[in-house]
């Protein structure tokens, strides 16, 4: 199935800030710890002072403090910043920090959901400093395309070597990687569109409500494989990046 057509630039930006405000306005914030990714997060926080978490939503992967975060859903910045972590609201392809800032950066569900991922990986390899760390995530094989993609608002899927071209053309070297996220099966996914499209908010609560509660339960270890995994049916994959480039490039004084 090919992807739908959907509005490009200022339309795309503004479309995914309306859906995730809606989302977020109603949700409530999930801790870092009560997902799979924090024991990799555990082990790369000894030489993560300055970390960085675009895009996190109320779903936040990093610690909530000691981590600056950057979203563009207004909601969701004022309900971090209410738990006491920093945010600022603002776009992925204009991240307003100086360049080598972060030691770890992290930004998972975000290159899949814009036109412009090039710049996206740019801007994330900018601000983390030479031989700190990335961690990304992406959904693969565009043939595996289905109605879930177009409901969460997918641009694409990527091919596994585009996306290590992609990552290397910004000096960014994949470490190891471990099969991601949670696909539904065709059933569930009609359901969803169904009341996606007829019933938006009430489809929001029963997700924020009841299939994100659900979801967590059943989070399966993550298995680690070094490079990039084999395999035709992963659905998404995590990796993790070391940034090759300057490693004396200049921090921040601000932060």
């Amino acid at each position: 199935m090919t992807p739908q057509p959907q509005p490009l630039g200022r339309d795309l930006l503004d479309r995914n800030r309306s859906y995730y405000d809606l989302l977020w306005s109603d949700a409530s914030l999930i801790e870092p710890q009560r997902f799979n990714t924090w024991p990799l997060v555990q082990s790369l926080l000894p030489t993560a002072w300055r970390r960085l978490e675009v895009a996190p939503g109320l779903r936040p992967r990093l610690p909530l403090l000691g981590t600056q975060f950057v979203d563009i859903s207004a909601p969701a910045a004022a309900k971090l910043r209410a738990r006491g972590a920093q945010c600022i609201v603002a776009e992925a392809t204009k991240l307003p920090f100086a360049r080598g800032t972060f030691d770890l950066v992290c930004a998972l569900d975000v290159v899949e959901h814009v036109d412009n991922d090039e710049g996206v990986v740019a801007e994330l390899a900018r601000v983390t400093r030479g031989g700190g760390c990335l961690l990304i995530s992406a959904p693969l094989h565009p043939e595996r395309w289905t109605p879930f993609d177009t409901i969460v608002g997918h641009r694409r899927r990527y091919e596994p070597q585009r996306l290590l071209e992609m990552l290397s053309r910004h000096e960014l070297r994949v470490e190891r990687t471990a099969v991601f996220g949670m696909q539904p099966n065709s059933r569930l996914v009609g359901i969803g569109m169904w009341w996606l499209l007829n019933h938006r908010e009430r489809a929001m609560w029963w997700y924020n409500r009841v299939f994100m509660r659900i979801g967590l339960r059943f989070q399966k270890r993550l298995q680690f494989a070094e490079g990039m995994l084999a395999g035709d049916n992963v659905d998404e994959v995590l990796l993790v990046c070391r940034n090759a480039g300057d490693r004396h490039a200049p921090r921040d004084p601000r932060l």
